[in-house]
C-alpha cells in the first residue's frame, strides 16, 4: 500500500502541470536569499463574501455531500441543500433575536457541526464571529466581550453559558445566550419564522470582501489577547489559494475525493481557514471536538478520511502510541528496527522524488515490505487507513518524525502562519516538500528576512490590523509587510526554515544566543516527554524542565508491572526512567552546538495544561508562568 502510494506520487510529479503550480521568485541582497514570492492561483474575491459559499453550493450541487454530522448512529451525510436550509434558518433567527448588520456574536464552543453552520450563518445575517475558546475563563472572556462589544453569544453548553454569564455580570450588561447542547439551533430556527427570505437575501447583498468577517484574538502569551481583524477577502484568498494549490496534486496522487476529520479548534484560525477551505472547495468534512489521539481515532477509523490537518503533538503520540503496543506485546525491539527502516525508506522515497537519488534499493525495500505488514499498516490504520497526506501546523514537526510517517505511507506537508496571517503563511508545495522547512509562500504571499533574522509577511491573506489598538498595528506593520517576531531562513529556492522567536531567545552568560524551540522540538519528540522548557537566559549553561506523558507513564509502568499510583518522587528517580529521558536529551542536543546543548534536565510533577494556565489555548508554552510555577526547580538544576 505505502508503495503504491510513492508511486503514484512520482507519477503525478511528472504531469508539468501540476508541477508549475508553485513559481517561486526569489531576490537576492548581498549575496544572500532576503524575499521570496509566489504568484496567485486563485482570482481574489471580487465581489460578495463568504457567507454566499453554502447558498452557491446549494444551488450548483444540490446533492453533494458537503459535510458528515456525528450523531448516535454515526457520521450522518448532510448535502449542500440541507446545510445551506439550516444557515439560512439560523441566520435569520439571528436576525430576529436582534443582530444588526456589523454586530458581533461571541462563539464559544468546541468543533462541532453546529459550528460551521453558526459561522455561515452569522455571515449571511452581515455579522461578525467573535470565537472563543471554550476553556476560556471568566476573566479572559469579560476582555473579549468588553473588547469586542459582542451583541449576542453561543455557548456550547451549560457550563460554558455559566462563564458567559460570570463574563457579563462583572461588564454589568445582558447578553442574550443561546446554548447548543440545549436545542440552541432549534430555538433560533423558530425564531426564523418571522424574518422574510427577502431581508436575509438583503444582508448578505450587502457584505464586500472588504467586509470584516471575524475578530480573532490572540492566545494572549504576554498581556491581554489582540483581536485580530480579518476581512471577507482575507480569508478567500487564504482559502482559495490553499484549493488551488493542494488538491489537484492530492486527486491525481490518490485517485480520491478529498476528505477530512477536523478536530482542531475552530476558534483557531488554522481549523476555520480549513473549515471554509473544505467547503469552499466542497471536499467533504466532519467535525470532531477532541483533539486527544486516543479520543480521535476511533473516529478516524468510521470516517476514513484521505487527508489530516494537526499539530505535532497528534502525531508524536501515534508514534509513541505504536511503540507502546510492541512493547506491550513484547515486540519494542522489533518496533525499534521498522522505526529505523521507515526513516530510511522515507529518506530515500524523498531523495527519489526530488531528483537527487534512486530510492530504495532492493534490501531496503524488502525490509521494509515486511514491516508494512507488521507495523506501518497499523500507523495508517490509526489516522483511518485511507489518510495519505497530513498538513502540520502550529509548531515545527521533527524532521525524523516525518520522515518515519513518509516511510509508512503518509506524506507530511509542514506549514506557517500567525492569526493575522488569516493561517498559512508557507507551505510545502505538494510535489516538492522539504522536511525541516516550512515550504514557499502560498500563491500571491511573500515572505522576507531582515537583518536582524525577524520574517516578514505579505499578501492578501494580512489581517486589517488589530481591533481598536492602533499602536500595535502601527508597530507591527512595516509598509505592506508584517513584522511576526518568529526568526527564519530562506534558501536559494525560497523554502523558508523557522529559527526560533526573537522573544524567546535565550542569552546565556557567556552571550552565546539560543533558540529555546528546536531543542524543545525535539525533546518532545521522544517518549517519555511530555511537555518541556528550555532554560537558560542569563545563565551559564542551558536546563530543561520536563514533564511525563501521563498515558506513557502508564504503560511504562503496566509493562514493567509496577503499581500505577507509583508515587511521582519514586519515579522522578528512577535510573531507568531517567535514562530514557536523558536519551531524549542527547537527541535533543544532536540538533546544536556544545555551546547551546542542554546540561542538566529535571522531571517536574505535574503537566503543562491550558486548565492550568501553563499553556496557550493553541498548546504554546507560557513561558514566564512555566517559570514563575518551577522557579525552585529552576534554582535547583543551577545549585550544582
Amino acid at each position: 500500500m505505502a508503495r503504491t502510494f510513492y508511486r503514484s506520487l512520482k507519477a503525478a510529479r511528472r504531469r508539468k502541470d501540476l508541477l508549475a503550480l508553485t513559481t517561486v521568485h526569489v531576490r537576492r541582497e548581498q549575496g544572500r536569499v532576503r524575499e521570496a514570492a509566489t504568484d496567485p492561483l486563485a482570482a481574489p474575491l471580487g465581489r460578495g463574501s463568504l457567507a454566499d459559499i453554502p447558498f452557491d453550493n446549494a444551488r450548483q450541487m444540490p446533492r453533494h455531500v458537503a459535510l458528515r454530522r456525528r450523531t448516535a448512529q454515526g457520521w450522518v451525510p448532510v448535502t449542500a441543500a440541507e446545510f445551506a436550509k439550516q444557515v439560512a434558518e439560523t441566520a435569520k433567527g439571528l436576525i430576529q433575536a436582534g443582530l444588526q448588520p456589523g454586530g458581533r456574536v461571541a462563539l464559544m464552543s468546541r468543533t462541532r457541526y453546529e459550528w460551521a453552520v453558526l459561522d455561515f450563518a452569522i455571515w449571511a445575517a452581515g455579522g461578525q464571529t467573535v470565537p472563543v475558546y471554550p476553556t476560556s475563563s471568566a476573566v479572559q472572556l469579560e476582555w473579549i466581550l468588553e473588547d469586542s462589544g459582542a451583541q449576542l453569544a453561543v455557548a456550547e453548553d451549560a457550563a460554558n453559558a455559566d462563564v458567559i454569564k460570570q463574563a457579563t455580570m462583572v461588564l454589568d450588561r445582558e447578553l442574550p445566550v443561546w446554548v447548543l447542547e440545549e436545542d440552541g439551533l432549534a430555538r433560533l430556527a423558530e425564531l426564523s419564522l418571522g424574518v422574510p427570505d427577502e431581508v436575509l437575501a438583503e444582508r448578505r447583498a450587502r457584505l464586500t470582501p472588504e467586509t470584516i468577517a471575524t475578530l480573532v484574538y490572540t492566545s494572549g502569551t504576554t498581556g491581554r489577547p489582540k483581536g485580530c481583524v480579518i476581512t471577507h477577502g482575507a480569508l478567500h484568498a487564504e482559502a482559495a489559494n490553499l484549493v488551488a494549490l493542494l488538491v489537484p496534486a492530492f486527486q491525481a496522487a490518490s485517485r480520491q475525493d478529498p476528505s477530512t476529520l477536523m478536530f482542531l479548534p475552530l476558534a483557531h484560525v488554522l481549523g476555520r481557514v480549513l473549515e471554509i477551505a473544505c467547503l469552499q472547495g466542497r471536499m467533504t468534512i466532519g467535525l470532531w471536538p477532541s483533539i486527544k489521539p486516543d479520543e480521535v481515532r476511533p473516529e478516524l477509523e468510521a470516517f476514513k478520511p484521505t487527508f489530516l490537518c494537526a499539530v505535532p503533538y497528534f502525531f508524536e503520540r501515534i508514534h509513541d502510541i505504536a511503540r507502546a503496543t510492541a512493547e506491550k506485546i513484547g515486540r519494542a525491539s522489533s518496533f525499534d528496527r521498522a522505526d529505523r527502516i521507515a526513516v530510511r525508506y522515507g529518506d530515500a522515497q524523498m531523495d527519489a522524488l526530488l531528483g537527487r537519488g534512486k530510492g530504495p534499493g532492493f534490501g531496503l525495500r524488502f525490509a521494509h515490505g515486511l514491516y508494512d505488514l507488521l507495523v506501518y499498516r497499523r500507523v495508517r490504520a490509526a489516522m483511518g487507513g485511507n489518510v495519505r497526506y497530513v498538513i502540520s501546523g502550529s509548531s515545527r514537526l521533527d524532521a525524523r518524525l516525518a520522515s518515519f510517517f513518509f516511510g509508512c505511507g503518509v506524506l507530511v506537508y509542514e506549514g506557517y502562519g500567525l492569526t493575522e496571517t488569516s493561517a498559512a503563511a508557507t507551505v510545502n508545495p505538494p510535489l516538492e516538500p522539504r522536511a525541516g522547512t516550512v515550504g514557499v509562500p502560498i500563491p500571491g504571499g511573500g515572505v522576507r528576512i531582515e537583518e536582524d533574522g525577524e520574517i516578514l509577511l505579505r499578501g492578501p491573506i494580512l489581517f486589517s490590523g488589530y481591533w481598536l489598538n492602533d499602536a500595535a498595528t502601527a508597530a507591527a506593520m512595516h509598509g505592506e509587510w508584517f513584522a511576526t517576531g518568529d526568526l527564519g531562513d530562506l534558501d536559494e529556492d525560497g523554502y523558508l526554515t523557522i529559527t526560533g522567536r526573537k522573544k524567546d531567545i535565550l542569552i546565556t552568560s557567556g552571550g552565546k544566543n539560543v533558540s529555546p524551540s528546536l531543542l524543545e522540538d525535539r525533546l518532545r519528540s521522544r517518549p517519555p516527554v511530555g511537555q518541556c522548557m528550555v532554560v537558560g537566559d542569563g545563565r551559564h549553561y542551558v536546563v530543561a524542565l520536563v514533564t511525563l506523558e501521563l498515558e506513557e507513564m502508564e504503560h511504562w509502568l503496566s509493562v514493567r508491572k509496577r503499581p500505577l499510583d507509583t508515587p511521582f518522587a519514586d519515579l522522578a528517580r528512577d535510573p531507568e526512567l531517567l535514562r530514557q529521558v536523558q536519551a531524549a536529551v542527547d537527541y535533543a542536543n544532536e540538533a546544536v552546538s556544545r555551546a547551546e546543548s542542554i546540561r542538566a534536565f529535571t522531571v517536574v510533577e505535574g503537566e503543562f495544561t491550558e486548565e492550568n494556565g501553563l499553556l496557550t489555548p493553541s498548546l504554546k508554552v507560557k513561558r514566564h508562568a512555566v517559570a514563575d510555577a518551577y522557579a525552585q526547580e529552576i534554582e535547583d538544576l543551577y545549585a550544582h
